[in-house]
């Protein structure tokens, strides 16, 4: 089952882009499950029994699920939808000689060079005006599913360092071509500022994808992505790659599994409040008011507690009796660069979950949350493994120690073990995705 599920997997991701088509298709899948869509900005009536979602920014969610109203605390994963990518800038078509390229940013850590030679397309949204939508502004998502766009390389003729090491700049080496730039037969003057004499913009192919009039469009969030679809590879079709993955991989696993234990918990399961988390911007330090660093999960926790009539001591109480697993992918082993890796403990594809330490606490691994998740795994028959940076490297981090500021509970950090990460184009193993989904149903039934 392992390809049929990783095959599903890389098709989710395929159909989610950005983070807000994540969201977008988190709750379709949520909707299906019997779960109802909540807005914070309306009042709200939970039911024992009741499964509820509820989004921020478009590009987050939270879904939970309410055993009973005197349930004894939270059992929650969390990982996030975004990924590093070039982003668009405001007005983002420039004239350069014979080319129009788009003025773009980067989104995260991205490792660049990767991104050069690929065919691009773009996808995100757009707020656009709309008489009859509240304030008089729509959102709309758009994809348009084409290759628009390319980053070209120099070519080794007029770069011969090139293969021994480049330091790029993205304002300058970045930028991708996306048309070429028409002589008007009856305007030959050009002017060096617009792009009216090319047959078609960018943004008019937004519009269109849109269903609107580009004048109408009043912001956008846009991102360009690479347009190959994931695969399994490998001899024994033991691996798979895709963008994306880091966190995409995370997001729909542990979906699977709260969705599985959604349909019916049992015995000591069903004393806890399940929460699934997906945050946004964790690429970019999730300071914002969808990341881990916001007030969403803490104010999601007390609007919960206080709308089931429970007292400020039930609160403090259902927080001392909670957990939470951040899941978010781990370094797999680089056979070309064993000297980046701790020489005793590196994490493998295909060995199952990666229990993630760092004494830095970047991630929030202890030996108390290290045992519970290691109790589940073992209990279950799930495979895991463990992961610590080499010494003298200090690695990333993730979201769980930011979210721990918001809500201060036990944790453990996990994910799945890749190559490449933050590249455009990932590598994963095939067979982790499914542990990954059987410990997300273990932990919520723990």
């Amino acid at each position: 089952m392992s390809r049929e599920y990783a095959e599903k997997i890389l098709d989710l991701i395929d159909k989610s882009p950005t983070a807000f088509h994540v969201i977008e298709n988190a709750k379709a899948i949520l909707d299906l499950g019997g779960f109802v869509g909540l807005k914070e900005s309306e009042v709200w009536k939970l039911q024992e029994g009741g499964k509820y979602y509820v989004t921020r920014n478009d590009s987050s969610f939270i879904a939970f699920t309410i055993p009973k109203s005197d349930y004894k605390g939270y059992r929650i994963m969390a990982s996030h939808s975004d990924s590093p990518c070039p982003k668009l800038k405001e007005n983002p078509e420039k004239r350069d000689a014979d080319y129009v390229r788009l003025n773009v940013e980067k989104y995260g850590g991205m490792l660049l060079a990767p991104w050069f030679d690929r065919p691009l397309s773009l996808a995100g949204r757009i707020l656009a005006k709309d008489d009859k939508a509240e304030g008089g502004i729509r959102s709309i998502l758009v994809n348009l599913k084409r290759d628009v766009a390319v980053i070209p390389s120099l070519a080794i003729h007029m770069n011969r360092e090139a293969n021994s090491g480049y330091s790029y700049s993205f304002q300058k080496d970045m930028l991708p071509i996306v048309s070429a730039v028409r002589a008007s037969k009856k305007d030959e003057k050009k002017d060096e500022n617009k792009t009216e004499n090319k047959t078609e913009s960018l943004m008019s192919l937004v519009a269109e994808e849109a269903g609107i009039s580009e004048d109408s469009i009043l912001g956008n969030d846009l991102f360009l992505y690479v347009s190959e679809k994931g695969k399994v590879w490998g001899v024994n079709d033991e691996f798979i790659a895709s963008s994306r993955l880091d966190d995409q991989e995370c997001v729909w696993c542990t979906l699977d599994g709260f969705l599985d234990t959604a349909k019916a918990l049992k015995g000591e399961a069903s004393e806890y409040v399940n929460m699934l988390c997906v945050f946004d911007n964790e690429e970019v330090g999730s300071r914002t008011k969808q990341g881990a660093d916001s007030n969403f999960l803490e104010s999601l926790i007390e609007r919960i507690n206080d709308n089931l009539g429970r007292s400020r001591e039930d609160y403090y109480t259902a927080y001392a009796n909670s957990f939470m697993i951040s899941a978010d992918n781990a370094h797999a082993f680089h056979p070309a660069h064993p000297d980046k890796y701790d020489p005793v403990q590196s994490s493998k594809m295909n060995e199952g979950i990666v229990l993630k330490f760092s004494a830095r606490q970047s991630y929030t691994t202890d030996a108390v949350s290290a045992a519970y998740v290691k109790k589940i795994c073992e209990d279950a028959g799930i495979p895991y493994q463990v992961f610590v940076n080499h010494s003298d490297e200090p690695g990333g981090s993730t979201l769980g120690n930011i979210s721990n500021s918001h809500v201060s509970i036990n944790t453990a950090d996990i994910g799945l073990a890749q190559l490449a990460m933050h590249s455009s184009y990932e590598t994963a193993g095939a067979e982790d995705v499914e542990a990954l989904r059987e410990f997300a149903t273990a932990f919520y039934n723990a």
